[in-house]
Formats: structure tokens, sequence, C-alpha cells
């Protein structure tokens, strides 16, 4: 007797959970660590975030006047190294967990790949970031001790004297800013990205669904991380929570509602959108260098691991 056949739409698919490989989480940090090359813009964004007067060329004269070139690099060691090992690492767990039980729910893999980047971004920021972008901030933002013969205190020195003077809450002020930043952030430049790729599939000729040449993808990769800045009023809001300015007009417990009707009422709307240039910027440096560096990284991780990755990059 012969065996029936199996109908056609009798199973659906299985939906499997992708295992997380030390070579994924590795691939994801390296790649991280390299964006931190783009700090001067990130040192730049964060000065005329805080000093909202500023423009772009008296940032860099502000920068230069406080340490010279290496004013350029404050906040990268350890705080920028920290994040940036730790966060790619981090968004690839929860990133991960949150897409497979987004599909469990029957979403698309579309708005399933959203939830996970937004996801991991809320992670990111409660896990590692908020305390390394306030300390980064602290940095850039500092006065400059004047005093003669006083000198000025280490990274290590200012993070202790927070934390005596307010503990957990201090080193992660703003968080929740950053918070909201990466969600937007992950989402928008996820989405973005993706309705650049369609318009270069349309203006190509390409089908839906194939594969883009090198050149394309760190065009829409840059497209993607360029138009994300749109939400550079909650950068704004976050770099004014965790700045040293001494300002007697500030309120006294800054939270992201009040601060960004402070920053709207001494500098109107102009002054939630300063430090929007270097912020693209960076932005565009960052995906195009995931996009153009991830195929040479995927190669040495995978020498050193022996593992195959599987993260997408």
């Amino acid at each position: 007797m012969a065996a029936a056949a199996p109908l056609a739409g009798a199973e659906p698919m299985k939906l499997e959970k992708k295992p997380i490989k030390f070579s994924n989480l590795l691939l994801g940090a390296g790649l991280n660590m390299v964006t931190t090359l783009g700090q001067p813009l990130e040192v730049v964004k964060t000065t005329m975030a805080a000093n909202r007067t500023d423009t772009f060329a008296g940032a860099l004269s502000r920068v230069w006047a406080r340490g010279g070139l290496l004013g350029y690099y404050q906040g990268l060691i350890p705080w920028a190294w920290i994040e940036a090992s730790t966060k790619g690492a981090v968004l690839l767990f929860v990133a991960s967990e949150a897409e497979y039980y987004a599909k469990s729910f029957g979403t698309s893999d579309f708005v399933a790949g959203i939830s996970g980047g937004m996801a991991g971004g809320v992670a990111q920021a409660y896990a590692t970031m908020g305390f390394c972008t306030c300390m980064k901030t602290v940095e850039i933002t500092k006065h400059k001790i004047a005093a003669k013969g006083v000198k000025p205190p280490s990274t290590w020195a200012t993070f202790m004297d927070i934390y005596r003077k307010e503990g957990i809450k201090g080193i992660n002020k703003g968080v929740n800013a950053v918070a909201i930043r990466q969600t937007t952030n992950w989402g928008s430049r996820f989405g973005l990205s993706r309705l650049a790729e369609t318009g270069i599939r349309r203006v190509t000729g390409k089908e839906e669904g194939q594969k883009l040449s090198g050149w394309e993808k760190v065009l829409a990769s840059g497209l993607g991380g360029g138009l994300s800045a749109w939400n550079q009023p909650i950068e704004v809001i976050r770099v004014e929570m965790q700045s040293k300015k001494d300002d007697p007009n500030r309120p006294k417990k800054m939270t992201v509602g009040n601060t960004a009707r402070y920053i709207y009422g001494t500098n109107g709307l102009k002054g939630l959108y300063r430090g929007v240039t270097p912020r693209i910027g960076l932005g565009v440096w960052q995906t195009i260098c995931l996009v153009a560096l991830g195929d040479m990284a995927k190669e040495a991780v995978e020498k050193l691991t022996g593992e195959a990755v599987t993260a997408k990059h």
C-alpha cells in the first residue's frame, strides 16, 4: 500500500529560534568598536547640543581650545569603548528574542524585525548605554579647572565623585532619554534602510528580495543612518540632562518633559535641533562602517572562532 502524500499547507511552517553564537557577539562588539573612530563627530555633536548658541565652526573652535586634537577624542576611553563593545552583544541577545516572540504572535518579518530592533535599543540604554553616555557627556561638557596648580580630575575620579554624591541615579542621568533615542533610532534606521533598498531595486530594475551590490547596500544604509537623525530633539534633551553646565535657570530635577520646555524656552525650536549636522554625519559613518566592513569582519571572526557567523550586519 502506497504511503499517502502529505497535504500541502496541512502543517504550518515551524518557527525556529536562532541560536546566539559567541562568533555573532564578537562580530557585533568588534564592528561597534570600529565605529568609535567617529568620536570627533560625537564630541562636536554633543558640544553643539550643550552650547546651543555655537555654530558648527564655533563648536570646532571650542573643542580645540579645550584640549587641542585630543579634545576631539574626549570620552572615548573608557566610556565610548565600553559602550561600543557591550551594546552590540546586548542588542543581539534582546533583538533576537524579541523578534522570535513577535513572529510567534503571527507578525510579518518586517514588523518583527523593527520590534526586535526597538526592544534591543531599549535594552542597550538601560543595560550599558545610560552610564556610558552620561560619562561621555560629563567628560565633554565639564568646565576646565582654571585654578593654577590644580590638576584636573581623571575620568575615574569624576565617575566616583558623581557616584558618591548621587549614586546609581547620578551616573545614569538621562537614561530615559537615551532609551527613547535608541528605540526610535533602531526602528527608523531599520525601516528607512529597507525603504531605501526598495527604491534602489526599483531604479535598478531588480526584483523584490534580489541581493543588492556592495555600493547599493552602503547607499541604502547611509540613507537610513542619515535620515534617522530626525529624532535629534531627544538627543539634545539627553545631552542637557547629562551635561555639567552651570546654569541657575535649569530645572533642579530634570525630566525629559521639563528639559524639553527649558531648551525650547531658552533657544526656541532651533535649539532642539542643535548638532543635527554632525549627528547626520555620525549616523552615515556608523551604518556605512558596519556594512562596508561587515564581510571582512565576518571572515576574520569565523577564522578566529571556527564558527559560522549567522548574524546580519
